[in-house]
């Protein structure tokens, strides 16, 4: 009977281990957000600053040289990534790597959207398809961080320095999480929704001088809508990565950002953000490491997020950990921790920078205590 399984006393103090929208800085209250731009036209000289600032201050925490342009787009990590296929993708073949669902899901596009007959490199989950296979001749299409499988690239290594296609990476749990060799990639998207903390229904697109030449020099047999159009009159549109958003942007969503921006800032910028998602990435990993019953899904280390950790339960199935992430929900111990619906039943702890390194280890016991009770 549960109730023969001692409760932990401690609780973690923000229980927020959500793998998307993810928890927000420790230091996050709604009060200490900027009010000044909301309710103004994003046009106006006080929207275009914020904006801008947005912008400036990604840049500054990603390192990111000035060869790459950065642009705030509408529909988050997804919009941005179909934004980039949409107007890039048909000028020469595509590769398509796939470990994960959001992966498949850029297979989905390229296949049966776009129809290009893309190539495509599997893996299961928790595993990493060979790179060794890619062919740079090829445009290709990955993602750096496996959200749903927990298994990311160990590096940029394998993407040649002389690729004739385009590096196309969705980065959207690697983005000040890890150090990216902007060099090797070409077309990059985030939101800010994972490692930031922030609000959903923005995407943020990276654009190095390949993809700009891409944009300007082909055109997409299909139609493209208005909200993907980066490209006027054979020109870069220039005022997207200047703070000139493609349709409305939220303004509070910018302020929210801008505020995880200048915390990040506060830490160090990107080192200090890695020193905090290593940091919980390692006591998960202790966690993981006392518990037989407890495994990582990416049995490889070198190819193991340190942001969205995905664990398997011996033993268990989809109503199993249904039922082990609703009591801890409960009980208030631990929100949103069931594993993604299409990946393998079990876990999925959020280790980004904006957790707690004292949360994640007060974390251990509860997980004894759920697989306890519903083991008893």
């Amino acid at each position: 009977m549960m109730s023969e399984v001692l409760t932990p006393q401690l609780r973690p103090a923000r229980p927020f281990f959500s793998s998307g929208p993810c928890a927000k800085p420790p230091v996050w209250f709604p009060e200490k957000l900027q009010t000044e731009s909301l309710g103004r036209s994003h046009r106006a000289k006080i929207g275009k600053t914020r904006l801008q600032l947005c912008i400036d201050l990604m840049r500054e925490m990603l390192q990111l040289p000035d060869t790459h342009r950065i642009g705030i787009v509408p529909g988050s990590d997804t919009g941005a990534f179909e934004m980039a296929m949409w107007t890039m993708l048909g000028a020469r073949p595509v590769t398509t790597l796939a470990w994960e669902s959001f992966g498949e899901g850029w297979v989905t596009d390229a296949a049966k959207q776009l129809k290009l007959d893309p190539t495509v490199i599997r893996a299961d989950y928790g595993q990493l398809p060979d790179l060794g296979q890619v062919d740079w001749s090829n445009d290709v299409l990955f993602t750096w961080n496996g959200t749903t499988s927990g298994v990311r690239v160990p590096n940029g290594d394998w993407i040649a320095a002389d690729r004739e296609g385009l590096s196309f990476a969705d980065a959207t749990s690697a983005v000040f999480a890890y150090d990216l060799p902007w060099d090797k990639i070409d077309v990059a998207t985030f939101s800010w929704q994972k490692v930031l903390g922030g609000e959903g229904g923005h995407g943020v697109l990276i654009l190095g001088p390949r993809a700009v030449e891409r944009l300007e020099t082909y055109t997409p047999a299909w139609p493209l809508p208005k909200v993907f159009r980066l490209v006027s009159k054979g020109a870069l549109s220039e005022g997207v990565f200047k703070g000139e958003t493609i349709n409305t942007p939220s303004m509070l969503a910018v302020e929210d950002a801008i505020f995880a921006l200048e915390w990040a800032k506060s830490l160090g910028g990107l080192d200090g953000l890695k020193a905090r998602s290593d940091a919980n990435a390692a006591a998960l990993d202790k966690i993981v490491e006392d518990r037989a019953w407890l495994s990582h899904l990416a049995a490889d280390p070198a190819s193991r997020s340190k942001t969205s950790v995905c664990l398997s339960v011996a033993g268990a199935d989809a109503d199993f950990i249904k039922k082990f992430a609703g009591l801890l929900e409960k009980e208030g111990a631990a929100y949103d921790i069931a594993g993604y619906r299409d990946a393998p039943p079990g876990l999925r702890i959020w280790c980004g920078a904006t957790v707690d390194t004292a949360d994640i280890e007060a974390l251990g016991p509860w997980l004894d205590w759920a697989y306890a009770s519903l083991s008893a």
